[in-house]
């Protein structure tokens, strides 16, 4: 199929593994890196509609399947990245990693230091209402840009988004570019402090030297913040794994971490074939032991190797 013509880069058959955290995963079809947003619209305007379009972060919360992906695979760079602060809001671009957004709003005076050990771009963070210590992007967001499948750009309130725990209803491939968030005030000082003390809990706690995905399992449901009124916070992942005797369970080269065992990491070998097989053994072994069903925190896509 001919492609539009672009000012960024358009690449045919990209391996997808360089690209995720974990380092797995097959090619896309095409992996197009737009120079800026009318650079997109222009490209998502002429697109055959049939063509199926992901937005990509980061990849610190994906499994890429091993036979790659059909798709014409969308990753925002350089030209999505900018930080802006003016008064009590903050505007970031969709590329702008969660990190140097909450030191930059802290430098500023302004609270946004949950998104400091979230490990991903803004644009992530809106589509998965990433959140932790009790703060999550929807409490924040003024409203989202957007451009539509048909390469319209739109603004997005939190309403339109209709974000739940870990979710939000962006319709399929539109493409988040950027985000205003609104926070409360706070002396910078003690705001970066704040972020040194959740760095050091982080690393204390979890296997942020090893390749992983981040939490790979949600909190079960009724255990944790679903947004439920009758939700409490009682029951972990990690505690339902533990008590099926999971911690350090391996498959090829997979493991769920001895440090944490609700983090799945590549310890150098994996395939996404192990990576997810070794999660669905875990979720089949766990509701064998408790009858709690784990889902997927991790997204998982694209297409299985074959043989053929």
């Amino acid at each position: 199929m001919e492609m539009p013509n672009v000012r960024g880069r358009l690449i045919r058959g990209k391996s997808l593994s360089d690209l995720t955290w974990l380092r797995v995963g097959g090619p896309a079809d095409w992996l197009f890196q737009p120079a800026d947003v009318e650079d997109l619209t222009a490209f998502l305007a002429v697109l055959p509609p049939q063509v199926p379009v992901f937005p990509m972060g980061v990849g610190s919360n994906l499994i890429v399947r091993d036979g790659g992906l059909r798709a014409v695979v969308i990753r925002l760079g350089r030209g999505f990245n900018s930080i802006e602060v003016k008064g009590d809001r903050v505007r970031a671009g969709a590329a702008a990693l969660d990190a140097h957004v909450a030191r930059r709003a802290a430098d500023a005076g302004l609270d946004l230091t949950f998104l400091r050990t979230i490990p991903g771009s803004i644009g992530g963070a809106v589509r998965m209402n990433a959140g932790c210590y009790g703060s999550y992007t929807a409490d924040v967001l003024v409203e989202a840009q957007a451009v539509t499948r048909d390469g319209q750009v739109v603004s997005l309130r939190p309403d339109d988004l209709r974000f739940a725990y870990r979710h939000s209803e962006l319709p399929e491939g539109w493409v988040i570019t950027s985000a205003l968030f609104e926070a409360e005030r706070g002396e910078p000082e003690a705001l970066h402090r704040k972020m040194e003390e959740q760095i050091a809990k982080r690393d204390a706690t979890q296997p942020t030297r090893d390749r992983s995905a981040g939490s790979t399992f949600r909190n079960p449901a009724g255990y944790s913040s679903t947004g439920r009124a009758d939700d409490v916070h009682d029951l972990k992942a990690w505690k339902v794994i533990d008590d099926a005797g999971l911690r350090g369970a391996r498959l090829g080269g997979a493991q769920m971490s001895e440090m944490h065992s609700n983090f799945l990491i590549n310890t150098g070998t994996a395939t996404a074939a192990d990576l997810e097989g070794l999660g669905e053994e875990v979720r089949k072994k766990v509701y064998a032991q408790s009858g709690i069903t784990l889902e997927w925190e991790i997204m998982r896509i694209g297409e299985p190797l074959t043989s053929d």
